[in-house]
């Protein structure tokens, strides 16, 4: 047993009157103790239902992300600075998943773009993302992280998979089925960024005060670029049966100029922060969302958008991959976007760019 822990557990697991929310130091010296096992089983599932129960600040995720970067696994800095596109870890049951060919669309296009997850994972044990890369002919799951640098040094791609490259983090996945909620941990990873050096973090969410954590944790961090988007079943895909609500955070003159910030100050963040609506019926986009069904079925229809066929399933690659073409600075605004996300799939060059991927995990030289 830690008694250290066991002080923290009592911090925030005191009751509604008493509990009290922990500094960034203590959310960070919490993190690590769960992530190193020096914390029992009895005290995590503890404090990971007490953590749900009182809501975590955003100060709390920014130490718990402190935890992640001193312990966790990060690409190395390339040339140019790259997406983070951030999704649920426990996936997806209603909507098809975007992600994936909208990395493939930026990666064609010149961006670079990291992804991370796990295998299928409580609550909603929905798809994941490694299981449409693998339908894909991409298994990340079979790389090292090394291996992973390599690729996406070269190719522009990642993906960083928590079995294969975080054991630490994928063995807490047993408390959150056992506790069936999700804990904060669900909210932190959807502003992980497993990468050393500037990127911008794409994270999706539900509820809006999730994007106010968000925003103060990004605040504390000294994070200066980043996009918040209201997608399907809380991801980063942007919908196309209702408005689009996003949040636009790019770095000023008076951010850029502070020195190696610890927390950027609100007056300054609100300053810098956009609030965009996009509606999809305004540029010929508005649908119903395209259903998930099974996992062979979803690869089918990637396959198809991939060959440029028209579907609904490519109105949606197309929404979504001319949103984020736009704002990489790729195009200058949106109706470029998505004049650009059209040609990369009709003239089939981000087909081949997966074949290109394809080729590089069979035949590349990833020893």
């Amino acid at each position: 047993m830690s008694d250290r822990f066991r002080d923290l557990l009592r911090q925030v697991g005191s009751g509604t009157h008493t509990s009290e929310a922990l500094t960034r130091s203590q959310a960070a010296e919490a993190m690590k103790l769960m992530l190193l096992e020096e914390a029992t089983p009895a005290q995590i599932g503890a404090f990971l239902i007490a953590h749900r129960i009182r809501r975590p600040t955003g100060e709390e995720l920014a130490g718990m992300l402190d935890a992640y970067e001193e312990i966790g696994p990060q690409l190395q800095s390339v040339t140019s600075a790259p997406f983070v596109l951030g999704c649920p870890y426990d996936g997806r049951s209603r909507t098809a998943p975007m992600a994936p060919l909208t990395a493939l669309i930026l990666v064609t296009a010149g961006v670079r773009v990291i992804l991370h997850g796990g295998q299928r994972m409580p609550t909603k044990e929905g798809i994941p993302l490694i299981e449409i890369w693998q339908g894909l002919g991409l298994d990340w799951s079979k790389l090292s992280l090394t291996q992973v640098q390599k690729v996406f040094a070269e190719l522009g791609l990642g993906f960083v998979y928590l079995p294969q490259h975080f054991l630490a983090a994928e063995k807490l996945v047993t408390y959150r089925r056992e506790i069936g909620k999700r804990p904060p941990l669900a909210t932190m990873e959807l502003i992980w960024k497993p990468y050393l050096g500037p990127a911008t973090v794409v994270c999706g969410y539900v509820h809006p005060p999730t994007e106010t954590m968000f925003r103060e944790a990004f605040r504390w961090r000294g994070e200066t670029e980043f996009i918040t988007v209201k997608g399907l079943e809380g991801s980063c895909d942007l919908p196309r049966d209702r408005t689009c609500i996003i949040g636009l955070r790019q770095p000023s003159q008076h951010t850029q100029a502070l020195k190696n910030p610890t927390k950027i100050p609100a007056q300054l963040d609100d300053i810098c922060f956009e609030r965009l609506l996009l509606h999809p019926r305004d540029y010929g986009f508005e649908g119903r969302e395209v259903p998930l069904s099974s996992t062979p079925i979803l690869i089918e229809q990637i396959q198809t958008v991939l060959t440029g066929q028209s579907s609904e399933f490519m109105k949606a690659a197309l929404w979504n991959g001319g949103f984020y073409l736009w704002r990489s600075g790729v195009c200058q605004n949106l109706e470029s976007g998505l004049s650009m996300a059209e040609s990369l799939l009709t003239q089939g060059k981000v087909q081949a760019k997966l074949r290109e991927l394809q080729h590089y995990f069979l035949h590349g030289d990833l020893k």
